[in-house]
């Protein structure tokens, strides 16, 4: 609120209170002649008019007020709001603060996360067997306070923050086992990601499905944690101008080539080969793709070899991707949720993927199935 408005809202308010305690002073001191019966002499249908004091609980109600809406101007930024901060203070973020609404919002927000928190130690982490996550979550929220609190925060801060959050992706994957930490996890995701994703987590045109094994930034505890901690922007350069409409059709029909759904295509093998060359030229599609088109997780690069199409795999589609680019971005949740919410929110999605099987991990339990049966036939 501006200083004008503050001001004149401040002394509006006191003209009122000021007049209405006049009148009230005023008639209160006013003492009209009384007849002998103690009347007024005044007399309306029959009726006599009294000289009687007003009633004592109405004046107390009434110098109560005034008493209160003092008291209120002291305490809190009522009166010059932009100059008085009032005496009323909460605790933000560690540190006492001026009462705002605003930080009045946040502290609330504060103590109501603070009995999230503590069940989350107790009832979650304790019975998963994931108590070590207790003391990186308090070192990382540290940091995270230093950050928002700094003006200037220490230039390799934010590297540690994300070396704290990939330290809790052993936790998250033994999260991803517990019942009871699937069950919270999945009322977040319907609460924030099914929007975007679905209540099943397929996904949709243009948001990725979450339940299969294919992922542009990776699909390990690690991976899924960096990037609801700090969000994704993609980008898919549009290429029309670069390589013209041609080049645009001959390297849709090249990655039409090498795709999982090239079925039922009758592929014009003169464009594929040009398609190829222009695909496979230092700064243009390997660049990103990589030289067997598979993509990089470090880009956020597709895999252009599946039948996985994020924006569809289509002739026509690939054709109107490689013209205009693409565009997606996934919001950080940091600042949203919490660490504790995100960790959980991690372990669900990372229950829902298809992951591939461990081959060292396969291999121990084939021996550990195989022993005790030629124990047996021995």
């Amino acid at each position: 609120m501006t200083f004008f408005w503050s001001s004149w809202i401040t002394i509006l308010s006191i003209m009122c209170w000021a007049a209405i305690l006049g009148v009230l002073l005023m008639v209160l001191k006013y003492k009209p002649e009384l007849e002998d019966d103690g009347t007024t002499g005044h007399a309306y249908d029959g009726i006599k008019e009294y000289d009687k004091p007003l009633p004592k609980w109405w004046l107390v109600i009434f110098f109560g007020s005034i008493v209160w809406a003092i008291a209120y101007w002291i305490f809190f930024p009522a009166i010059f709001p932009s100059k008085w901060d009032g005496l009323a203070t909460v605790e933000v973020d560690g540190e006492t603060v001026p009462w705002t609404s605003k930080n009045e919002l946040y502290s609330e927000l504060e103590s109501n996360n603070k009995v999230f928190t503590d069940n989350f130690e107790k009832n979650i982490l304790a019975k998963a067997d994931a108590s070590g996550a207790t003391a990186t979550l308090a070192t990382l929220a540290d940091m995270q306070a230093t950050m928002r609190r700094s003006d200037n925060p220490p230039a390799d801060l934010q590297t540690q923050i994300d070396q704290k959050v990939a330290e809790l992706a052993p936790y998250v994957e033994k999260l991803s086992e517990n019942p009871n930490a699937l069950k919270v996890g999945s009322r977040l995701f319907l609460q924030n990601c099914a929007v975007c994703h679905g209540s099943n987590a397929k996904g949709a045109l243009g948001y990725p499905n979450l339940t299969d094994n294919d992922w542009l930034y990776g699909g390990a505890p690690e991976n899924i944690l960096t990037t609801l901690h700090n969000g994704r922007v993609g980008g898919m350069a549009a290429w029309r101008d670069q390589i013209g409409e041609d080049g645009v059709r001959a390297v849709s029909e090249y990655v039409l080539s090498i795709s999982g759904n090239q079925q039922g295509y009758d592929l014009d093998q003169t464009k594929v080969a040009q398609g190829e060359v222009i695909f496979n030229e230092p700064t243009n599609c390997v660049l990103c793709h990589g030289d067997d088109a598979k993509g990089m997780i470090s880009t956020g690069a597709p895999n252009l070899t599946d039948d996985i199409w994020l924006y569809g795999g289509d002739r026509e589609s690939i054709r109107e991707t490689l013209r205009y680019g693409r565009a997606g971005v996934m919001p950080e949740w940091q600042t949203k949720l919490g660490n504790e919410r995100i960790m959980l929110l991690a372990a669900y999605v990372y229950s829902l993927s298809d992951k591939p099987v461990n081959s060292a991990k396969a291999a121990t339990a084939t021996a550990t199935t195989e022993a005790p049966a030629e124990a047996t036939a021995n």
